[in-house]
């Protein structure tokens, strides 16, 4: 086929329907393709802005595309373009034995989330204006469902509808993929380009590879941990009858929960959220039977054992499991998220790792329950042992360590935390909660040990991104910190100006109602920590209220750049503003603006209802947007170096790298660490340091 006139590279879009009886929602990408039932019924394609082809694989000769989409598939000057690659390049290579190298494709869908814009075909041609009829048809969901999927099993009829069976929507259906061109390439030539070239364009292909090449699972241990969640349930179904004389047949009956110990004991609950349970839990006028049920609701709604069925379904025939990452998938900061098995979001482990340990082997044997009294709670700590080794080889990981602290320090220029950092790393001074503690109190930072120590902990997680009391108590009830005992601690340190301050606003905040139902007492110990924790850090509030500034100006002033702090720069171009981050990366705005209460938005999608939609922001958020997206630049820079080392990659949780290396001294957590935390050309002075563990089963260090 010739060459578009005028063109270096041509482009070919493309797009598949299949049938499968494998679940693409719970399987994923690459479990789907590799499925035996999986067969490709169309190909649509189309080169450059060409006519669209709309190829029928069911009457092809042996199921093969034509002669001139091979051609052009395996031509290397034409680059390939579709909406979720992984989904039609591993069709390509699995089904139609068509394998392409990673580095010739192009992704519309991660092409978008890299500028914070829905993933899904539909709502991003939404999004970014398309004129209707050059929308994804909603008619395809239902034709999908249809041709694609298995008959539901009740179903009387052929147990699947073909092109014989119904054939006038067949000719619906290929009507429909010859739109899904007309989208895709509509939208691949509205997209920004800013956060696809270069460097980042390189990270998605390595993307693409870390994902393909995925990670062992240990199915065994999956089967058996979801054998025991299903007798842990029913252990506790029999629990909640017998304490509620049968009134409660589950503590997962929310309503029905709430209810009873209304009536039956008084107790009014505004929810069953795991925090507001704890928190009851410590309270000591509270009945046995009461503080019973709600143990019970505590174990009986973990879903951290979720994780272990999403394996089941995805791992594939090898034992591994792919497509565990979703590239730029946390939205606002271009950081990676999880799929399918969830790695991203993982229980904090409550329970000692000999006995997490001694769990799995209690748990593949059947006799957990001998042993722990907790069962749902030893499930969720076991869930990151499912992540293991291959035979000969290891897990070697490697932690950022507190990436985001450091960070923040970074861009807000606080010179006195960058050099707390440098010393602590150098083995010369005390740790970073401790040193916020002291900064905090005007005490010595080595004597902020234990309980001071876990409070310096607290302000340092909590704080950062302009948050107060409510952010404060929320971090507090993770740790499990003792509010009171916390209230006499800092009363006791604190000036007595400082004091009488946090007095005055618990009073208001008691009087008003937004206390959270805080004691004044606790209440105003909590406002003195957050407060003297912004007393010690002014270059961090000067950057909260500066990057806040710089926004507002930069909606009202299109082309302008505005500055926020040292490292920071904002500018608007048309219905984007975006800000430029020390990499070279950009944080991308949709639609700015500053409503009539004074309030700042964007178009995005919510966090919540995953719908496009207005969403607010104000200095503090914006800080945190920038801290996280550079923390995961710093990632990112670290990632191919690991990879050109001889380490490859199989995860990212959050700042740590996961690698599969052979059993052998030379490869090794300190090497792995030294690459993570070399300097980094565009952050200079910022202080890294990363730490690991090498192992056969993957744990939280």
């Amino acid at each position: 086929m010739a060459r578009a006139v005028g063109v270096a590279v041509d482009t070919l879009f493309l797009d598949t329907e299949t049938y499968s009886e494998c679940n693409l929602q719970t399987a994923g990408a690459h479990r789907y393709a590799r499925d035996p039932s999986t067969e490709v019924l169309l190909v649509q394609w189309a080169l450059n802005d060409g006519p669209i082809t709309v190829e029928d694989l069911t009457l092809a000769a042996g199921g093969a595309p034509s002669d001139t989409f091979v051609s052009l598939l395996n031509d290397p000057s034409v680059e390939l373009v579709a909406h979720n690659v992984a989904f039609d390049r591993g069709l390509l290579a699995h089904a139609l034995g068509l394998a392409t190298p990673v580095e010739r494709w192009r992704c519309t869908q991660a092409q978008a989330l890299a500028h914070s814009l829905p993933a899904g075909l539909a709502m991003l041609g939404s999004a970014l204006g398309l004129p209707v009829d050059k929308q994804k048809d909603t008619r395809g969901r239902a034709l999908i469902s249809l041709f694609c999927k298995p008959r539901p099993k009740a179903f009387s009829g052929p147990p699947r509808a073909t092109r014989d069976t119904h054939p006038v929507e067949w000719a619906e259906l290929l009507e429909y993929a010859h739109q899904d061109i007309i989208t895709l390439r509509e939208v691949a030539g509205r997209l920004p380009k800013w956060n696809f070239t270069g460097r980042e364009l390189a990270l998605w292909h390595l993307d693409q590879t870390i994902n393909d090449r995925g990670f062992r699972a240990d199915a065994e241990l999956a089967e058996a941990a979801s054998a025991a969640a299903a007798r842990a349930k029913a252990t506790l179904r029999a629990e909640a009858r017998a304490i509620t004389a049968g009134a409660v047949e589950s503590t997962t009956q929310r309503d029905v929960l709430l209810s009873y110990l209304l009536i039956e004991h008084g107790v009014t609950l505004p929810d069953l959220q795991k925090d507001t349970l704890q928190r009851r839990l410590d309270d000591p006028e509270l009945p046995p039977e009461v503080k019973d049920l709600l143990r019970n609701r505590l174990e009986a709604s973990a879903t951290s054992v979720s994780k272990f069925a999403a394996l089941l379904r995805s791992v594939c025939d090898d034992s591994r499991l792919r497509g565990g990452l979703q590239f730029a998938g946390a939205g606002r900061t271009g950081r990676w998220s999880g799929r399918l098995f969830q790695p991203q979001n993982m229980k904090r482990p409550a329970l000692k790792q000999d006995a997490i340990d001694l769990g799995i082997e209690a748990i593949k044997s059947g006799h957990e329950a001998l042993i722990y009294s907790d069962v749902m709670g030893l499930l969720g700590d076991v869930a990151r042992g499912c992540i293991v080794a291959p035979p000969g080889g290891k897990l070697v990981t490697a932690d950022l360590a507190n990436i985001e602290g450091r960070v923040l320090a970074f861009l807000a220029g606080e010179e006195w935390k960058l050099e707390a950092f440098r010393l602590f790393d150098a083995g010369q001074g005390p740790d970073l909660y401790q040193v916020a503690y002291g900064r905090s109190f005007g005490v010595p930072p080595e004597t902020a040990t234990g309980d001071k120590r876990q409070i310096g902990k607290v302000q340092e997680l909590a704080l950062g991104f302009q948050g107060w009391v409510g952010a404060f108590v929320a971090m507090a009830t993770v740790y499990r910190m003792d509010l009171d005992a916390m209230a006499v601690a800092v009363f006791a340190v604190a000036s007595p100006d400082a004091a009488s301050r946090a007095k005055r606003y618990a009073t208001k905040a008691v009087a008003e109602g937004s206390a959270y139902g805080l004691s004044e007492d606790v209440y105003a110990a909590c406002s003195l920590v957050a407060g003297q924790w912004r007393e010690a850090h002014p270059a961090t509030r000067a950057l909260w209220g500066d990057l806040e500034r710089a926004f507002r100006a930069a909606i009202s002033s299109e082309g302008v750049v505005f500055r926020a702090g040292a490292f920071l720069a904002l500018r608007r171009d048309g219905p984007w503003l975006r800000i430029r981050l020390p990499s070279g990366r950009y944080l991308c705005y949709l639609a700015p603006q500053v409503d009539e209460d004074n309030l700042l938005s964007y178009k995005g999608v919510d966090t919540y209802s995953r719908k496009w939609a207005r969403i607010n922001t104000f200095g503090g958020k914006l800080t945190e947007n920038v801290t996280q997206a550079v923390a995961r630049d710093v990632l990112a820079d670290a990632m191919p170096r690991v990879e050109a080392a001889g380490y490859p990659i199989v995860l990212t949780v959050h700042d740590e790298i996961i690698t599969e290396v052979p059993d052998e001294p030379t490869v090794s957590p300190a090497a792995l660490s030294a690459i993570m935390s070399a300097p980094i050309s565009w952050a200079p002075g910022l202080p890294l340091a990363a730490k690991g563990f090498e192992a056969k089963r993957y744990r939280k260090d």
